[in-house]
């Protein structure tokens, strides 16, 4: 049971990135959770963390195995709560990834529904603009949309996600609009960086693909959505982040003869952990709140 703990603890503390931190969320003496390092960094032979006064590190040996050792701590909680209750109770925690404008704009809604109707379900959100292997990561769950897959991962499509060239009825009237991608280079363009400085569209004759220096880069779409907004230049943006504004006018769509290949919003869950009834009714829940027609769509 102690080293169980000590493995808590020292996934609390890489979580929390002190110590002080790592006592207030276990609700324990910050004397104890230096005495349960001690002892787990005594009982591996290494350090974990490196400490001074200023700042607390995960070395390379605490971040080699922290993955592994919140699964075991997931794995843990999982044969204490079916052992507990009845295997008809969803409940246990789940640690997400999520991407940070959609969650602004809609998850965070959305996993908020899903607590109410399944109140015994913890949840530890994490956002993040990139791809995230969630089994290497520790999570159980990652939604994405970038075109990534990763080997022992279990890939669950949630809903397409459409993709507009766009800007500000301003940025048109005094700069013009782009009639051919190979025009935007002529053009100031605000990229989203995760994705590279390459733009590309589909036309009746292929692929057409455009190298970019973009006047703003981010990675962070609702950076990018207020700087179209503003005037500042022309903008690939997915649909759940302009919809609205597309409908209001206070943006416009460019090169209408364009379009952009679609990509799909999908969950990402490791292979021991998408069949747990808390993970696949969270699973169950998206799917049902995003497909076949997402939320920002239907209004269009």
């Amino acid at each position: 049971m102690d080293g169980m703990e000590n493995l808590r603890t020292f996934v609390a503390v890489a979580d929390a990135g002190s110590l002080a931190a790592a006592a207030r969320e276990l609700g324990i003496a910050a004397s104890v959770v230096t005495k349960r390092i001690d002892q787990l960094e005594s009982r591996v032979r290494a350090r974990l963390f490196t400490r001074t006064t200023r700042r607390l590190a995960l070395t390379e040996m605490g971040s080699r195995y922290l993955s592994s050792a919140r699964r075991l701590m997931n794995d843990y909680d999982e044969v204490f709560a079916e052992m507990g209750h009845s295997p008809h109770e969803i409940e246990g925690n789940i640690r997400i990834n999520l991407p940070t404008s959609m969650t602004v704009g809609y998850l965070a809604e959305t996993l908020a529904e899903f607590q109410l109707e399944f109140p015994l379900v913890r949840l530890d959100v994490v956002l993040m603009d990139r791809a995230v292997n969630p089994s290497a990561e520790g999570f159980d769950i990652a939604i994405t949309g970038f075109p990534v897959s990763f080997p022992g991962v279990i890939e669950e499509p949630i809903c397409q996600l459409q993709r507009f060239a766009c800007a500000a009825p301003s940025y048109v009237k005094e700069r013009g609009s782009p009639r051919h991608p190979r025009e935007l280079t002529q053009h100031d363009c605000l990229v989203f960086l995760p994705t590279g400085r390459t733009w590309l569209f589909e036309s009746a004759n292929g692929i057409v693909s455009v190298d970019l220096r973009p006047r703003m880069s981010a990675n962070d779409t609702l950076a990018l959505t207020a700087a179209a907004l503003e005037g500042n230049g022309v903008a690939l943006l997915p649909s759940y982040a302009v919809a609205a504004a597309l409908r209001a006018g206070t943006l416009v769509r460019v090169l209408d003869g364009f379009t952009v290949p679609t990509v799909w919003m999908k969950a990402l869950a490791p292979e021991g952990r998408v069949g747990i009834p808390r993970v696949r009714t969270l699973l169950t829940f998206l799917k049902a709140r995003y497909s076949p027609v997402p939320p920002w769509e239907r209004d269009t």
